[in-house]
């Protein structure tokens, strides 16, 4: 056995052949690994021995992040090895290293000074304690980017290492910062196919193909989902997908990319309001008929208060229109009876437009015809963007036919956007909107 972290392991473990190059990077002080692979890698498996052996080795926080805190546990914490029976945390982290085990907030406490803790990327900025000295972001293209963003100066400061362990979910954030990395000398880059790795025979891969189109009840589907995840291809067709195509075709010609703020424009925004789901805001600026969409905010479970203050008064614009659909008109029983709109404009957001109830299709229609006109920010609106290229229809099994829209996370960015494309200024097939006007305080401009 090496001198290095397995020397201090607590426990037998050896990786597969295939893991070998990502874990010799690491034993011999590697800090950025980025690694894309099929299902069924043992990507969780390598990042939790891996942890351990570090844990054990240097006192310090170590963090396993998954998109959100509820997936942590099923994947992670509560995960069972089907080979051996036994929770994959009580084979990294076996009883014997621990001082305390706590399972509500899914953190282990080890005899070496060490913590490792399962955590939700979705509540980054809510992570408190010592600053980390390891992170892994596992189901990296389903995460929110800015955690990362968030916390990488503390790894940079600390000389700390961080892991993203991943399967392709379509050309997202993940998509890009990989490709960016495989050309940086500091990076460790690793994409991993089944047909690359002993995992799976030919005859189980036909299988698993065979099946995914059987349970998905379409060949489309099971085809597009197989090539993601077990080919790991980056341009897998999104079977449903409404914008995904455009926005290729945007980065094809260069449209994706830097778009700077122009203080001689005003910038408008169009909203998604969910209290207790997600609440979506984009940023555009029109010159002509260019649209250059700067930026993007989103965030889950906020009021009205918090949002106004992050995604507005943070952002040192001058303001123009702010549109909002209809729904904000309606009066909630917890406010005293104020709508949403009432609300928005005593927070100083104004002059608002409120858009017409319309047919989910128009919205989407009208996002089809802005996005050839549209110019993004590829790094402040790759939360948005990841968001549309996902927004997809249903699929009914039953009658293996497309319906509307799916609802999930991905409706409410491609609902905001959809509400700018209807109601802007100039939009060839706007509806009347309604406007009310608020006169914005100082710092909006």
């Amino acid at each position: 056995m090496s001198e290095g972290p397995l020397a201090v392991m607590p426990h037998r473990w050896d990786p597969r052949d295939y893991q070998k190059p990502l874990w010799t990077y690491l034993e011999r002080g590697g800090l950025r690994a980025d690694v894309v692979a099929h299902r069924r890698w043992g990507k969780d498996e390598v990042a939790l021995h891996w942890a351990a052996a570090r844990a054990m080795k240097q006192e310090g926080t170590y963090w396993h992040l998954l998109p959100e805190a509820s997936q942590g546990r099923k994947a992670v914490w509560d995960a069972v090895n089907p080979h051996t029976g036994k929770r994959r945390i009580d084979e990294a982290f076996p009883l014997k290293t621990r001082t305390r085990t706590r399972d509500a907030e899914m953190m282990i406490h080890l005899r070496s000074g060490s913590t490792w803790q399962v955590v939700g990327s979705d509540n980054y900025n809510s992570l408190v304690g010592s600053p980390p000295a390891g992170v892994v972001f596992s189901e990296w293209a389903l995460a929110k980017p800015d955690a990362w963003t968030y916390i990488r100066p503390i790894l940079a400061e600390n000389d700390g290492w961080a892991l993203f362990l991943w399967t392709p979910r379509g050309r997202g954030h993940a998509t890009r910062a990989f490709e960016a990395r495989a050309r940086d000398a500091a990076w460790f880059t690793l994409r991993s196919p089944a047909t690359e790795t002993d995992v799976f025979s030919p005859e189980q891969l036909a299988r698993e193909r065979a099946e995914l189109i059987a349970e998905l009840g379409s060949q489309e589907e099971g085809q597009a989902r197989f090539a993601s995840e077990y080919l790991v291809d980056f341009d897998a067709a999104a079977p449903g997908a409404y914008y995904a195509a455009l926005l290729g075709e945007a980065e094809r010609d260069g449209r994706i990319g830097r778009v700077p703020y122009d203080p001689a424009l005003k910038v408008d925004t169009a909203w998604d309001l969910g209290i207790d789901d997600y609440t979506a805001v984009w940023f555009f600026q029109q010159a002509g008929r260019e649209v250059r969409v700067i930026d993007y905010y989103e965030t889950r479970g906020e009021g009205l208060q918090a949002v106004v203050r992050e995604a507005i008064a943070t952002r040192a614009y001058v303001f123009g229109t702010h549109h909002l659909p209809h729904d904000v008109m309606v009066r909630e029983l917890g406010a005293a009876g104020r709508s949403r709109l009432e609300t928005l404009g005593g927070l100083g957001v104004g002059p608002i437009s409120v858009g017409a109830a319309m047919d989910p299709e128009e919205r989407i229609n009208a996002g089809r015809l802005l996005i050839p006109l549209c110019w993004f920010d590829g790094e402040r609106c790759a939360g948005g963007l990841e968001r549309l290229r996902t927004y997809r229809k249903r699929w009914n099994r039953t009658t293996r036919s497309y319906g509307g829209p799916l609802h999930d996370e991905a409706s409410h960015a491609a609902d905001a956007f959809g509400e700018f494309a209807a109601n802007r200024r100039g939009a060839a097939a706007a509806r009347p909107a309604r406007r009310v006007a608020h006169e914005p305080l100082g710092w909006m401009g």
